[in-house]
């Protein structure tokens, strides 16, 4: 958080604390566990934190963000990768375009969840990564509006077509790896 090349894109994050204690390598390792993948999207990119993350593993990576005042930060922090303004319900790719599709704490923020997994599923050709908050999770307080249940997530995934749902529960988080 007190990096020079994040300084006044904080400001404009609803919850920066949030962000700096995600363990993010950790992440990634999960979003890339034992499969070949080269190409991905990172959907709700933000200032580029996982984007760094994944450019550091040899990825391609395009991201979207809906918020374009986020991107002048990402593509500063990420000059390799390329971002665009998007929707998660609208992704600008072709079916079966890339590798993988990550989301880092963006479903809970969209009415149409099954519509963001179905982009993601209809993008992915080999995985789509999702971390999410915790069904429970007092240490922040009130709990998020759209909080989702893994059960809740489950159901949507099958809803989307995926065939294999792995949840991977995380210190405060959940990660679902989702199989097309």
């Amino acid at each position: 958080m007190h990096e020079k090349r994040f300084e006044g894109d904080f400001a404009r994050l609803r919850n920066p604390e949030r962000i700096a204690r995600l363990d993010v390598e950790r992440v990634v390792s999960l979003c890339l566990d034992r499969v070949n993948i080269k190409t991905m999207l990172d959907v709700g990119t933000g200032t580029g934190v996982f984007a760094e993350a994944f450019a550091k593993r040899g990825l391609f990576i395009l991201g979207v963000d809906v918020n374009s005042e986020m991107l002048p930060a990402a593509r500063r922090f990420v000059p390799a990768c390329e971002f665009s303004v998007a929707t998660a319900e609208r992704l600008p790719c072709a079916d079966d375009s890339l590798d993988l599709v990550f989301m880092g704490l963006l479903l809970h923020e969209s009415d149409e969840q099954v519509q963001v997994l179905r982009e993601a599923q209809r993008v992915a050709r080999i995985r789509v990564g999702i971390l999410e908050w915790a069904y429970r999770e007092e240490d922040f307080g009130a709990p998020l509006e759209h909080r989702l249940s893994p059960d809740s997530m489950l159901k949507m995934s099958k809803q989307a077509g995926f065939s294999k749902i792995e949840e991977i529960p995380l210190t405060k988080l959940i990660f679902y790896r989702l199989t097309p």
